[in-house]
Order: C-alpha cells, then sequence, then structure tokens
C-alpha cells in the first residue's frame, strides 16, 4: 500500500484513470486550478499529496487544507451560525481576510444589494508533516506507471506527522482570531480532521468545551472524518462539532484574552472583495 492515499484529489488505489494526465495537468479538483503545493527546488512542479498514511497507522491523515473543501459542505455546515442572514440575501465566500491577530483563510458572508450583513470566520488546519513525502510520491507514480523527472523513489527519506506542533499552532492562532470574534459579536469556525481534534482532546484542556455545539458561543470547532466510499475513494463527512469562547480558548492554553479590533474594519475588507466571482454555489 503506498504512504500516498490522495494525489492531486484522486484516490491512489484506482489504478489506470488518466494518471499520466493528471499528474501532468497538476490540477486541485477542489480549487480548479494548478496545484499551489509545489517543490521549493522546483516551482514549476506540483506535489500534489493531499491525504497519507504514515508508520503503522491505517487511517488516512489530511496534510493538505484544501482537501476540507470537497464539495463545499464545510461552508454549508456553518450556514446555521449566520444569525442574522435573512432570505433574499446573497451568500460569499471570501478567502484570505487579514484582520489584527492573522488573517482568516474564509469568509462565509450574508450581503444585501453589496452591503455585509452577516459573516461567520471559517479557519483550516490540517497536519503537518516533518522530512519530506517526494520520495513516496515518486514510488507511487512508478506504481502507476507515470514518468518521473528524477529518481527520488531510491531515496531512504522518510516524514512524519508534527502532532504537537500543528495542534498547539492553531490553538494559539484561534487564541487571538477568536477575541476579535466574540468583540463584533461574530463566529469563527475551526475546521479540521477528526483525528487531529481526537488529539488536540487528549493533550489540551477540552473539557469545559460544549458538546455538542451551542449555537451562542463564539468559538465553534467542526471535526471532519475520511469515509471510505464504494470504489475505494473517500469521502469528508461531519463527525462533531464543539464550541467555546475566547475564554475557554484562553484555558485550552493557559493564557489570558488581549486583542481588539472594530466591526467596521472587518466589513470594508469584506465589502472590498465581494461580487460576482465570490457567490457562493454549489457548482
Amino acid at each position: 500500500m503506498s504512504a500516498i492515499v490522495e494525489l492531486f484529489g484522486r484516490c491512489a488505489e484506482k489504478q489506470g484513470g488518466g494518471w499520466k494526465k493528471i499528474v501532468a495537468g497538476q490540477q486541485c479538483p477542489f480549487l480548479g486550478k494548478k496545484c499551489y503545493k509545489v517543490r521549493k527546488s522546483d516551482p514549476e512542479t506540483s506535489i500534489g499529496s493531499c491525504t497519507v498514511v504514515y508508520g503503522k497507522e491505517l487511517e488516512p491523515v489530511i496534510i493538505c487544507p484544501t482537501r476540507l473543501i470537497e464539495r463545499r459542505q464545510i461552508f454549508t455546515d456553518c450556514l446555521h451560525l449566520l444569525t442574522t442572514h435573512e432570505p433574499g440575501n446573497e451568500l460569499h465566500i471570501v478567502s484570505e481576510v487579514g484582520i489584527p491577530g492573522g488573517s482568516v483563510d474564509y469568509f462565509l458572508v450574508s450581503a444585501q444589494a453589496g452591503k455585509v450583513k452577516d459573516f461567520v470566520g471559517i479557519e483550516l488546519q490540517t497536519l503537518d508533516t516533518t522530512g519530506t513525502v517526494w520520495p513516496e510520491r515518486q514510488r507511487l507514480l512508478k506504481k502507476l506507471g507515470v514518468p518521473r523527472n528524477d529518481d527520488s523513489e531510491n531515496s531512504s527519506k522518510s516524514f512524519g506527522v508534527n502532532w504537537k506542533m500543528t495542534a498547539k499552532t492553531i490553538l494559539v492562532q484561534m487564541h487571538h482570531k477568536i477575541q476579535t470574534f466574540e468583540h463584533v459579536n461574530k463566529k469563527l469556525v475551526l475546521v479540521t480532521q477528526d483525528r487531529l481534534l481526537e488529539y488536540m482532546t487528549h493533550e489540551f484542556n477540552f473539557g469545559h468545551l460544549k458538546n455538542p455545539a451551542a449555537i451562542g458561543d463564539s468559538m465553534h470547532l467542526h471535526a471532519y472524518k475520511m469515509e471510505r466510499q464504494k470504489g475505494k475513494s473517500y469521502k469528508l463527512v461531519l463527525k462533531s462539532r464543539l464550541s467555546t469562547d475566547a475564554e475557554g480558548i484562553a484555558t485550552c492554553l493557559g493564557l489570558q484574552a488581549e486583542a481588539r479590533v472594530e466591526l467596521e474594519e472587518i466589513i470594508r475588507a469584506l465589502q472590498a472583495k465581494i461580487g460576482p466571482a465570490t457567490l457562493f454555489t454549489l457548482v
């Protein structure tokens, strides 16, 4: 079994299936454009590794945040948090908006006549790897009969998964950002894989988080499972929802609250970006 479970969004176990064309095209099916994860030594070549298994582990581990936007389900699962959204308003998905405390991956926005009426911040987090996945990728291509531009499949270099640093880093980021959202009475959602949430639950103080989530809380955690489908492919399925507030995230880390920002500043940034290209559609 290959350590690469999904390459360019496709299940690596599927034989045939036009792999030569898929690898040559370097397209991310979730973004609809070229995979942005490229080799430092060769910026023209996309790595394309979405999901892996490692060591004695059998369950897939997502290593690319973009993998989480499959079918845009994560946005649909945040609709209920737009508490002042009204029928007739348009929905927009706006990416990479900077706020005090850092940049937020996505905003789900409810707008009327081009004016922002409500929004939910959505942050994506998957596991970071140590070492290099490239030799495993090249071994997979050899197995699939796809030409390679080097002989890295013969390399003894391996990779691991950095559970501790990934978990701590995202919690610190959430600690900074949630205070901004709570101050303006809006919601922030951390979307991650169930395996990472399980790790955080064991390694940090999560006993005070609400399960199931309470809609009134400012901080929500949505965990998704990689569910095996017929034909060996995988589908993201919402497994659990937790919630807390700024104080609750600080409790997870033993920290105190600190950042503040005005609502108008976020709205200005969002209204500058919404338009026909950001409209939320299921196609």
